[in-house]
């Protein structure tokens, strides 16, 4: 997986969200604030920061920009050479992601014993998705793998909740302190809290039949939990600016009823707030969508359903069934049901009512927490158990290796493998501007001589990697001669003067499985 994950992020140009990321962390090293970016916590740009510190990026005192500008300006503009800086962003990633497997062990090991965490961890390492986001400099992979060491260490609670509830609060913490979608996930984590400690006390003999106490102990625990949570959370803004300067560089929406209420009353930072406040507005935007060969506007409730029946392994999709059947069946794994299940069915549910149909990194927190439930099959003590497993995790490996290093568009060979995957999804799903230097490579060595018109969808910057072309929408469409390359996602959703140009000319290429070269 390090291999896997470390040899994509060489070689892949910047996605589309990963500029923003990285000029924000090079902004907080120069200015020590909080600034840009307020939509998402500072945590996942502070430990993208650790790894940006080492390529010592130049940033113009004088900038003046939005977010967006900012990404262009560091990696573009300001004189910082882009490859170095990128892959220097995404080392902390991948060797947190890394991380995050021997949490997936860990927890299977202590639920089916050492067979069962091996199971585990193949399927883990072997994921696509995981090794595809988790070797970019995102919030995905850590934010779910944060939760997950959270409710880890709630199953480990039940055993000695002194030592381990504290640290499940820190882990959710450092979730909530990453992404802010985890908390959709809070409300389950402390009723663990409050299960775990009713189980211990349980176990222990404390009063066995005061089962109010119980459940009074089981609360105070887990408002504990909750307030070491929030606690991480304003640490990670003080590290950041420990004056907790605040202005926005931009409009914050207005959030009212419920939401509004809820994240008036929050007791985090106001850049939290005004964070959750941006990311409600975005719920209340109109985003466009691409499913199976449809575009649509809006979002389809069956989106990540149908995306992750697309982008997931069949070896690991009948090893996540399976192991979560038998989670729920088998008596010595049902009490790991609620830790394992609940929390990303929650999630799930949270993710299907978002308003952004744009890619199966909304539920990465799956590939993990399934894999985790995978692992009960070992549970059954069958030799047919063993051997299918053992079958299945193969078939996973060989087609997770096929791909490589093509990670993002992967497709499982129900749907045609990676090279088909733009036919049904867009987006971070198969396109997400990584392959602009691949690109670069190819137009050298097949097409130098020819003239260029490209349709690019991403962050990074054409010319940056020596590609001189011009853009086909700003002329007549009787002299776009040559070649005209266009990026999957834009031809997913082309229409009008694009569509026509498309249709108008003839494939003879593709890079990367993400960007089709047509000849006219």
């Amino acid at each position: 997986m390090a291999v896997a994950m470390v040899t994509t992020a060489v070689e892949q140009t910047p996605t589309i969200d990963e500029p923003v990321y990285v000029g924000a962390a090079a902004d907080s090293l120069h200015h020590h604030r909080v600034r840009y970016n307020p939509e998402h916590p500072p945590l996942g740009k502070l430990i993208i920061a650790t790894g940006v510190a080492f390529a010592r990026p130049h940033l113009d005192a004088g900038f003046a920009g939005d977010q967006t500008a900012l990404g262009r300006h560091v990696l573009y503009e300001a004189g910082n050479d882009p490859w170095r800086l990128m892959l220097c962003a995404r080392l902390p990633m991948i060797a947190l992601t890394l991380l995050f497997g021997l949490v997936v062990f860990a927890f299977a090991r202590d639920l089916t014993g050492p067979v069962g965490g091996a199971v585990a961890l193949a399927l883990y390492t072997f994921s696509p998705d995981v090794i595809a986001h988790g070797s970019l400099a995102t919030l995905d992979v850590p934010a779910a793998g944060f939760l997950l060491t959270s409710v880890w260490l709630l199953w480990r609670a039940r055993r000695r909740p002194r030592w381990h509830l504290p640290l499940a609060g820190v882990a959710l913490g450092a979730a909530l302190a990453t992404k802010m979608s985890m908390l959709a996930a809070v409300p389950v984590l402390l009723l663990l809290a409050v299960l775990s400690v009713r189980y211990a006390r349980r176990t222990r003999h404390r009063a066995p039949r005061d089962h109010a106490r119980s459940l009074g102990i089981g609360v105070a625990a887990a408002v504990a939990m909750a307030l070491i949570a929030v606690a991480v959370v304003w640490a990670t803004y003080l590290l950041v600016d420990p004056r907790l300067r605040w202005t926005p560089t931009g409009p914050v929406p207005a959030v009212h009823g419920l939401r509004g209420l809820a994240v008036h009353w929050l007791p985090l930072p106001e850049a939290y707030r005004d964070g959750m406040r941006i990311q409600f507005g975005f719920e209340q935007d109109t985003w466009r969508g691409f499913l199976l060969g449809r575009r649509y506007v809006g979002s389809l409730w069956y989106y990540l359903p149908v995306a992750l029946l697309v982008k997931t392994p069949l070896g690991m999709l009948a090893l996540w069934s399976a192991g979560a059947v038998t989670m729920a069946a088998v008596p010595r794994l049902r009490p790991a049901a609620p830790y394992v299940l609940v929390p990303a069915a929650v999630l799930l549910f949270a993710a299907l009512d978002g308003a952004r149909n744009l890619g199966v990194r909304y539920a990465i927190f799956l590939p993990m927490f399934l894999a985790v439930a995978a692992a009960g099959l070992m549970a059954v003590r069958r030799r047919w158990a063993y051997g299918a497993t053992l079958a299945l995790v193969l078939f996973v490996a060989v087609s997770s290796l096929r791909t490589y290093p093509y990670y993002l568009p992967y497709s499982n060979e129900a749907f045609g493998g990676p090279s088909r995957t733009h036919l049904r999804l867009h987006d971070s799903n198969v396109d997400w501007g990584q392959d602009l230097g691949r690109l670069a490579d190819r137009l050298r060595d097949r097409y130098r001589v020819e003239r260029i018109w490209l349709v690019y969808k991403g962050s990074g910057v054409p010319s940056a990697y020596g590609i001189r072309a011009s853009d086909p929408r700003r002329v007549a469409p009787g002299r776009v001669r040559g070649l005209l390359v266009v990026s999957d996602s834009s031809i997913a959703q082309a229409t009008g003067r694009l569509a026509a140009l498309i249709d108008g000319s003839r494939p003879i290429d593709e890079v990367g499985h993400a960007i089709t070269i047509y000849r006219r």
